[in-house]
C-alpha cells in the first residue's frame, strides 16, 4: 500500500465557549482561549490518501485533483474565516483542533475517487497537532482524534 500526502495552509480564528458553562467555568476550563473576541492560527493541514497506484498512470490519485478537493472542501470554507461563526459544519461545536480535524475528514472522505482517506493531520501550531484516522473518529467508536504533540 502507498500513502500519498498533500499539505495545505490556512489562517482562521476561533474561541472556545461551551454555552452550558458559566463565564467563569469557561474561563477556568479554556483559559485565554475563552476570550469571545477570538484569536487566530496559521493551520497546517496534511491529507494522506492510501491505496495502490493506477498501473496506467503510476499515480494513486492525481495531485491536481487532490489539491482541488482540498481547496473546494477546506480552504473555501475555512481560510480567513471565524470557525465559530462562518463554518456551518462547526455550528454547535467547540472548534478545537480535534473537532476541526473531524470536520475536515467528513468533508474530504466522500470526495476521494481513488484510494481512501487515511489520515487528516491538522497542526494548530508547530507544537500541537491532531491526527484523525479511520479508527480514531467518534463515529468509528472512539471519542476523539488522536492528539499528538
Amino acid at each position: 500500500m502507498i500513502r500519498l500526502t498533500r499539505k495545505a495552509e490556512f489562517c482562521a480564528a476561533h474561541f472556545y465557549h461551551n454555552p452550558a458553562f458559566s463565564a467563569e467555568e469557561n474561563r477556568l476550563m479554556f483559559g485565554k482561549c475563552a476570550n469571545l473576541q477570538g484569536h487566530g492560527h496559521n493551520y497546517v493541514l496534511e491529507v494522506t490518501i492510501a491505496g495502490e497506484p493506477d498501473p496506467a498512470t503510476g499515480m494513486l490519485l492525481d495531485l491536481k485533483e487532490l489539491k482541488e478537493i482540498i481547496e473546494r472542501e477546506v480552504m473555501a470554507r475555512m481560510d480567513h474565516r471565524s470557525l465559530n461563526h462562518e463554518v456551518p459544519e462547526l455550528a454547535g461545536k467547540i472548534p478545537t483542533c480535534e473537532n476541526v480535524a473531524i470536520v475536515i475528514w467528513n468533508l474530504l472522505a466522500p470526495c476521494i475517487t481513488r484510494g481512501q482517506l487515511d489520515r487528516v493531520r491538522l497542526y494548530e501550531s508547530p507544537e500541537l497537532y491532531v491526527d484523525c484516522t479511520p479508527d480514531s473518529r467518534p463515529d468509528a467508536g472512539r471519542t476523539s482524534g488522536g492528539k499528538s504533540a
